[in-house]
């Protein structure tokens, strides 16, 4: 699929200013909107709430890694006009002629994960919506016992915080108000417990670890928000995808970074320069640190997904060739101005993977010492349908009745932002492989057909497999490690590209070509080390 498919026709003299080049960005930042929702919500608060601070510097080496190959994916788009899975189908390896190659077999698979990725997004929008608007009695009872059984823990985690002895004013007074609170608290969760023994039994209340039976509020809100997506995307454009996320994103990381400022002024929850300091140590979890769940496995699954994860690496030519870089810079055969219009537009490239890469490393940052925080000392871990629950937690203490209400809003934008983005992109990438694969024919015409309608069938596929598995973070984890064993993967593909499919005139720096391999090295571990660290 050629340049000429995507994009303002025209070829267009690149921005030169740095307003001008801010104007063409776009395709980076659809990126950040679909990672932040799954990578950073849930993956990375939960890898905090596992691991404590100490796997801070996997976290942001995850997020800083993986640009050196996004660009050079870019790279290849803009000099070839062509698609991403038209590029890996060429790397060299296990083959069968007109059906792909062993890249795009492995992606196929990786497909299936992402899609159960997004229908944990979707439940977890499912979630925040049967908070804010419960359809049930039964609804109503659960959100409420597990509101009940976080603040308890909350408290009594501020209170267990507080220095012993403090000469400081109020300490006392805080210690009185957070004891009182501990203990109706208590008293209330004994009485919702007794409720529940007496409507469904002991042996059924000690089942479900002693909660109350789910309700199917978040399923049914859930459907209806997978309905009105495919609806959206079946005639929705590039634009529109790009507005939507951009500002629902940036509304909640920035509300995430002043509730992680203000967290600081309060004495049990702050973060301190050395707990900073022991997480960018380059060092494991010691044993013994969190008995009941697997950090490391959990911290390498989020490395597939932060940042760009394997799937975003895959889709980001997509967007770069909708947006017009490859279509602006014009066709190489025969124009001698070609490559000084390809280099504006490569710089117009990489200031918008940079820029993205800012957005989403703050972001991811921000999140992981929130879960660290507060869900890691309360010990509190998202999970199955109390998520969006225990992840409400982060906020409390510095926004206290507001943050249920604060959060909800912030995480529906982000959850709902991603899963919007992330089935886009995935009805683009499906509709080309199976064009690389020889299943249908190529032709724009057809492409945009078939798009159109995946845009549709691929929000219900999603939703499909979360009323089957109703496990939002088991789901996004899962897809997790199939994208960080595919880095590895995507790494050959990089270096391929940069030095097999390259025009010679756009060719790097020295400096590049080393943090590139730095990169491809840094995958190539991280792969390894996630698909080990589920067998063993």
């Amino acid at each position: 699929m050629s340049a000429a498919a995507h994009g303002t026709p025209g070829v267009q003299p690149p921005p030169v200013t740095t307003l001008a080049i801010l104007h063409r960005l776009g395709p980076g930042l659809i990126i950040a909107g679909s990672i932040v929702g799954s990578g950073e919500l849930i993956a990375t608060t939960k890898t905090g709430a596992e691991a404590g601070f100490w796997l801070l510097w996997l976290i942001l080496v995850g997020c800083v890694i993986k640009v050196f190959a996004q660009v050079e994916f870019g790279r290849y788009s803009l000099v070839t006009g062509r698609t991403t899975m038209d590029g890996l189908a060429n790397v060299p390896g296990p083959r069968v002629a007109g059906r792909g190659n062993w890249i795009v077999w492995y992606w196929f698979l990786m497909f299936l994960a992402s899609i159960s990725q997004l229908g944990g997004i979707v439940g977890a929008v499912g979630q925040a919506l049967a908070i804010s608007v419960p359809l049930t009695a039964e609804g109503r009872a659960f959100n409420a016992y597990v509101e009940t059984a976080i603040q308890r823990k909350i408290a009594a985690t501020a209170l267990e915080r507080l220095p012993a002895t403090s000469a400081r004013p109020g300490v006392a007074g805080q210690r009185d108000s957070l004891s009182s609170l501990v203990r109706k608290l208590d008293e209330e969760l004994a009485a919702r417990d007794a409720a529940i023994v007496a409507e469904i039994g002991e042996d059924r209340f000690t089942q479900l670890q002693r909660r109350p039976p789910p309700p199917w509020d978040d399923r049914l809100w859930a459907s209806l928000v997978a309905v009105g997506t495919a609806a959206i995307l079946t005639w929705g454009r590039y634009r529109a995808v790009q507005a939507v996320s951009v500002i629902m994103v940036a509304g909640f990381t920035l509300m995430t970074v002043i509730n992680l400022c203000l967290l600081q002024m309060h004495s049990s929850w702050g973060v301190s320069w050395r707990e900073i300091g022991e997480g960018l140590q380059f060092r494991l979890p010691p044993a013994g640190t969190s008995p009941t769940a697997r950090p490391v496995a959990t911290a390498l699954a989020t490395f597939g997904i932060i940042g760009v994860g394997a799937a975003e690496l895959i889709a980001y030519p997509y967007w770069c060739l909708e947006k017009g870089y490859a279509r602006f810079a014009g066709r190489q055969d025969g124009d001698p101005d070609w490559a000084a219009r390809a280099q504006g537009w490569m710089r117009v490239m990489r200031w918008d993977a940079w820029c993205s890469m800012f957005v989403y490393t703050f972001a991811t940052m921000a999140f992981y010492l929130l879960g660290a925080a507060v869900l890691g000392r309360a010990g509190l871990n998202p999970e199955r349908n109390e998520l969006i629950q225990t992840l409400t937690a982060m906020y409390q203490p510095v926004f206290g009745a507001a943050a249920q209400a604060l959060f909800l809003f912030g995480a529906f934008a982000v959850l709902y932002s991603t899963y919007f983005v992330a089935n886009a992109g995935h009805a683009r990438v499906f509709s080309d492989t199976l064009c690389v694969l020889g299943i249908v024919p190529a032709g724009e015409a057809e492409h945009r057909r078939r798009v159109r309608v995946l845009s549709g069938v691929f929000p219900l596929a999603c939703l499909a497999v979360y009323l089957v598995v109703p496990e939002p973070a088991a789901l996004v984890l899962l897809s997790g490690v199939m994208q960080a064993i595919m880095l590895p993967m995507l790494a050959y593909a990089a270096l391929f590209f940069r030095y097999r499919c390259s025009d010679p005139r756009l060719a790097p720096g020295r400096g590049w070509d080393v943090c590139l391999w730095i990169s491809a090295a840094g995958m190539l571990v991280a792969g390894v080390w996630a698909l080990v660290s589920q067998i063993v």
